[in-house]
């Protein structure tokens, strides 16, 4: 698999990626999230007194357990679900689109009962691409290689 360039939006230089473990759950569970999508990336910085956004160059191992959803289906939603609830998985990567903040209302009123799963379809068309990938394990950090940090404007 050939190389690839992603970007990771932040407040500060990240040289080497950890994945850190906290009380926000993610779309694909705990990991280090980066995007190929530049603008995305800043958009995640620009949520920060200090944006800056992190170049990396990745191969991907294709010995690593790697999930990847090519679109928005009924299995990318559930499960998105599952890992906003705080299940784990054993993938070493994820790959797919973003539940941004509109997107993730309109789960929470899913899993709320508000909405129905048609109705929750029929409002989640983006206003624009996104994409992420969540380097899930220690083993997949080992495939990405620091390019270049930095700041952007706000």
């Amino acid at each position: 698999m050939g190389k690839m360039t992603v970007y990771h939006g932040g407040y500060t230089v990240i040289q080497k990626p950890k994945i850190i473990l906290g009380k926000n759950t993610k779309d694909f569970g705990p990991g280090f999230y980066c995007t190929i999508i530049r603008e995305q990336a800043e958009r995640w910085a620009r949520r920060y007194d200090t944006p800056v956004v992190n170049t990396y160059t990745v191969r991907m191992d294709t010995g690593l357990k790697i999930l990847e959803f090519k679109e928005m289906t009924e299995t990318w939603l559930d499960f998105i679900i599952n890992c906003r609830h705080g299940q784990s998985h054993d993938y070493d990567i994820v790959i797919g689109a973003m539940a941004n903040d509109q997107i993730y209302n309109f789960i929470a009123d899913y899993m709320d009962g508000i909405l129905t799963r048609e109705q929750f379809w029929a409002l989640a068309k983006f206003k624009y691409p996104t994409h992420q990938i969540s380097f899930c394990t220690s083993a997949a950090l080992k495939c990405l290689e620091f390019v270049s940090s930095e700041e952007v404007r706000i």
